[in-house]
């Protein structure tokens, strides 16, 4: 709404913040980085067949607003990216009895932040999701792995909470990297008797390439009923 940017703005003046994506003295984000948050969603599948819609490429202003959000407590970004997510999620939605969950953040993850940044992002996007999977197992950072140890480092290390015979989901997390955690959470939806009609993430890695894109349309859909 246009008086709410006009209270931003002002608010902005009198208790100016660093903008997430360029460190200028402005809103959590300001009117410029805004723009490079504008969504441009793709479908790709995984590996394993997964299709996964992404919103945004990991890089630049992205990529700085998503690690202030998820490393630096800036809980105030999540306003700019909830609408790339949404769309995100409204694309991949298909009519029908769909529950939205999330791939659950590590314990350790949650002490340090004391938030879900997924979950945040969601409920920004006027979307609540279902507690579905839970941590099984400790697993080690990602960040150096490369895709085969990423995928051995994730084995088994969710569970589904409870039987979910005759449920069907939609996937949700942050960044899309080599699809292996998304995997894993489809592997346990699958092993609790559920079914996973396709994911979706806030922004995928570009290095990580390929997956195969398939180009959006507005009558796309998950309607494939695919476990």
């Amino acid at each position: 709404m246009a008086w709410r940017d006009s209270l931003l703005d002002a608010w902005a003046l009198l208790m100016p913040v660093e903008c997430a994506g360029c460190g200028s003295a402005d809103r959590a984000v300001c009117s410029e980085c805004r723009r490079a948050l504008v969504p441009e969603p793709v479908s790709r599948t995984t590996g394993t067949g997964l299709e996964v819609v992404t919103a945004l490429r990991y890089e630049g202003v992205v990529r700085r607003v998503i690690l202030s959000l998820k490393e630096q407590g800036r809980t105030d970004a999540a306003r700019a990216l909830s609408p790339a997510l949404a769309a995100a999620v409204g694309l991949a939605m298909s009519p029908g009895d769909i529950e939205v969950t999330t791939i659950p953040s590590s314990r350790g993850a949650y002490r340090r932040r004391g938030y879900d940044p997924v979950a945040l992002l969601l409920r920004g996007a006027g979307v609540r999701p279902v507690p579905v999977l839970k941590s099984a197992r400790a697993t080690v950072h990602q960040k150096t792995l490369s895709a085969a140890e990423r995928a051995a480092n994730l084995r088994g290390a969710f569970t589904a909470r409870d039987p979910l015979a005759g449920r069907r989901f939609l996937l949700v997390d942050d960044v899309l990297t080599t699809g292996a955690t998304l995997e894993e959470g489809h592997r346990a939806v699958v092993e609790a008797g559920g079914t996973v009609l396709g994911a979706v993430t806030l922004a995928f890695t570009p290095r990580w390439l390929p997956f195969r894109d398939i180009p959006m349309n507005e009558d796309y859909g998950w309607a494939k009923g695919a476990q």
